[in-house]
């Protein structure tokens, strides 16, 4: 299995390389050179699996650099029971007839993206497969989630140190604070003034930023990313998707070889487009339903084939998804194109120089084929949450609401799963408002146990304790100050 740029423009290479570089040196990201296939029967052979054995199964067939011994205990420990408090890893839950929910946040940090980033960590030490030996600098851009888990994911890893940067005021109360109380000797945070987009654009040309690079490995350094834009962070999300049409199967909610469909979620197109390559391999998925908030660039594209991120950014109550540039598009782009790297990389600079681009209508049409969308706004967000737990009984965070409330327009008679991406509590303060119908001027912290009391649905454990935790310094900084503020962490551990 060779690992190949969107943009055409590099070499292949394998698996571990592709994994700690992250992305392509010269821009553009790494996909696999073939998508593996599964058929029937091979598919048949994983509905008794847990998710470990699943897991294993899929990753082999995409690392094939690593030994089945080494696949395997980098599985057992990422998804031991201990990081996950249900024994399924990731359960599918029933909201009611014909719409399940898929819990992807039962891990350490009560969101979906610890469903990669427990096992990235062990993937980053491949750079020893590489025959280098340096220190692995891992570089985060965060609208929240992806920050805590990958902070808690690479803590006190040996060769690494971790530098996350979110937007200043960008994230809610508990997300910032989950960050802060992270402890470990070598993780670092930085709130950046600006949004998620400026962070991640800041973190893309650091990347690229060649004088930067010959510092950093003067200093015995190498950068690598926790964003979805690493493969090994996209690569594991797959896994969830065969788990959860196998829990279908086992709980007699559909027969084996049924199609169902998937909504997402959806801001930098990671997820989604896991249960792309998922669809790709032979899973049956008839329709992936992109979710999203008011910032509907994604929504806007996928129906009009023109992106376009020349808009105003939206702070919301689902803030993981307020994202305007959306990254692994770019991947999903390379394959509707027929695999046309000049096209992409033509898109790729209209939308850094222009803001937008659009794609031919062939592009449109196979998008088509897999994909539909829909767009929930704050004040229908709040209310689907209210309605679903009034009528179901069932709490859902703000993130998984767009969802759900984009899913009820997708009804094509397939059983729909809906990722919920992250607990409840995590965004307290817009649940607490949808369910009490009322917006509490208490601080979130205070907020979880008085939700709790009123819902009987208990605080995640890892939101739990967080007042009780040390908390690091809370640094801010600017967008220009970010590549100064990497080398003085790199430099203070020398």
């Amino acid at each position: 299995m060779r690992y190949i740029s969107t943009r055409d423009n590099a070499e292949s290479v394998q698996a571990a390389e592709a994994i700690v570089r992250g992305m392509v040196p010269q821009g553009g990201l790494y996909v696999p050179q073939e998508i593996p296939k599964l058929d029937e029967a091979a598919l048949g052979a994983m509905v008794d699996l847990s998710y470990q054995a699943l897991a294993k199964e899929i990753l082999a067939l995409y690392l094939d650099d690593f030994s089945a011994e080494e696949i395997s205990t980098m599985v057992d420990a990422a998804y031991d029971a201990s990081r996950f408090d249900d024994a399924e890893v990731a359960p599918v839950v029933k909201i009611h007839d014909g719409l399940f929910a898929l819990e992807l946040w039962h891990g350490p940090t009560a969101a979906f993206k610890d469903m990669a980033l427990q096992l990235l960590p062990h993937l980053v030490h491949s750079m020893k497969k590489t025959g280098v030996d340096k220190e692995v600098v891992i570089l985060v851009a965060t609208s929240g989630d992806t920050g805590k888990a990958a902070l808690e994911g690479f803590k006190d890893v040996d060769g690494t140190s971790i530098i996350c940067f979110y937007p200043d005021g960008g994230v809610s109360e508990v997300q910032e604070l989950q960050m802060l109380t992270t402890g470990g000797s070598n993780t670092y945070t930085f709130a950046v003034k600006g949004n998620f987009d400026d962070c991640q654009r800041a973190v893309k040309e650091a990347f690229a930023n060649e004088a930067l690079l010959a510092e950093v490995d003067a200093l015995g350094c190498q950068f690598s990313s926790a964003n979805s834009i690493n493969w090994g962070r996209l690569l594991p999300q797959i896994v969830y998707y065969f788990a959860a049409y196998m829990q279908l199967v086992r709980k007699g909610e559909i027969a084996f070889g049924d199609a169902i469909d998937f909504t997402v979620p959806t801001g930098n197109f990671g997820n989604i487009l896991a249960g792309w390559f998922a669809r790709e391999m032979g899973l049956p998925i008839g329709k992936l339903v992109c979710a999203s908030n008011a910032n509907d660039v994604l929504d806007d594209f996928i129906r009009t084939g023109t992106y376009d991120a020349n808009r105003p950014f939206m702070k919301t109550n689902s803030p993981s998804m307020d994202i305007l540039i959306s990254s692994n598009l770019e991947r999903f782009l390379y394959f509707m194109s027929g695999r046309d790297g000049a096209a992409v990389t033509a898109d790729m600079q209209a939308l850094a120089k222009d803001g937008r681009y659009s794609v031919s209508d062939a592009v449109r049409e196979n998008m088509a084929q897999v994909l539909a969308s829909g767009a929930e706004n704050e004040a229908q967000t709040l209310a689907i949450i209210g309605d679903v737990f009034a009528k179901d009984g069932y709490l859902l965070d703000t993130h998984t609401a767009v969802a759900v409330g984009v899913a009820e327009a997708h009804n094509e008679g397939r059983v729909m799963v809906v990722d919920s991406t992250a607990n409840p509590y995590k965004f307290v303060g817009a649940v607490s408002e949808a369910v009490n119908g009322e917006k509490s001027d208490a601080s979130d912290l205070d907020l979880l146990g008085a939700l709790a009391e009123k819902t009987g649905v208990p605080v995640h454990p890892a939101l739990a304790d967080l007042t009780a935790k040390p908390r690091s310094e809370r640094h801010v900084i600017t967008t220009s100050e970010i590549n100064e503020a990497v080398l003085g962490v790199i430099k203070s551990r020398k």
